[in-house]
């Protein structure tokens, strides 16, 4: 029996045997660096634990969708592996450094075909995964670094290997998040609302992991009085 990657989970065998319900990926890429230091870490964290709460209340959502989180700090680090979302409970993060958001996108996407090709050595259907990519300000890694994150975005959405989200605060560079968006265009956040767009989150992957795959779905509204969202100017 092959030993699986994920340091702390079960063999793949077992673990998909115990559940072979089929998966959401998502994975969150969180910047971290000093910047987000005070009231913006702290709702950050704030709107992860409401997240944890508000998707384990839906019992075939926290059996289907699957979370990993990065964070972007001064270094790139892989908090949370893989978990379904009632195995998920985040860590409270901290504050350092520059911004890799380069290496972030490039090592989350090989973190996700990992786990794809997971699902399917053991014949585990899944959506398409989502990326979404969290910041308050723009990639402080090479520029050639940026171009091989941009590529790698692009050709992942071309072959419809996963979705990616560029949400940014207020102080964020949507020229460059313009740069990586391919099919979503990236949003603001309201101020510093991080509990509305994870309440978003949570209903959104609700809504999806009870439909067939391949479907559309309707998600909520991210824009308007209601949504946690503007677009940018």
């Amino acid at each position: 029996m092959t030993q699986a990657p994920y340091q702390g989970f079960n063999v793949p065998e077992q673990e998909f045997a115990d559940n072979p319900d089929p998966r959401c990926p998502c994975i969150l890429l969180v910047d971290t660096s000093s910047s987000m230091a005070g009231e913006p870490i702290d709702q950050l964290n704030a709107g992860l634990q409401s997240y944890r709460q508000q998707i384990t209340a839906n019992l075939l959502a926290a059996r289907r969708v699957e979370i990993a989180l990065f964070t972007f700090g001064g270094s790139v680090q892989l908090e949370q592996q893989f978990v379904t979302a009632r195995a998920f409970n985040p860590p409270t993060l901290s504050t350092n450094g520059n911004t890799p958001m380069s290496e972030a996108v490039i090592r989350s996407i090989k973190h996700l075909e990992d786990r794809k090709a997971e699902y399917r050595a053991n014949g585990i259907a899944f959506y398409r995964p989502w990326i979404f990519l969290i910041t308050d300000g723009e990639p402080t890694d090479p520029p050639e670094q940026w171009k091989l994150a941009c590529d790698a975005v692009r050709l992942g959405e071309e072959q419809k290997k996963f979705v990616l989200f560029p949400v940014g605060t207020s102080t964020a560079n949507f020229a460059k998040l313009g740069e990586i968006a391919q099919s979503v265009k990236p949003l603001q956040l309201k101020g510093l609302a991080f509990g509305e767009f994870f309440r978003w989150l949570s209903n959104s992957q609700s809504r999806v992991s009870q439909s067939q795959i391949g479907s559309q779905v309707q998600l909520p509204p991210a824009t308007g009085n209601d949504g946690w969202a503007v677009a940018p100017t």
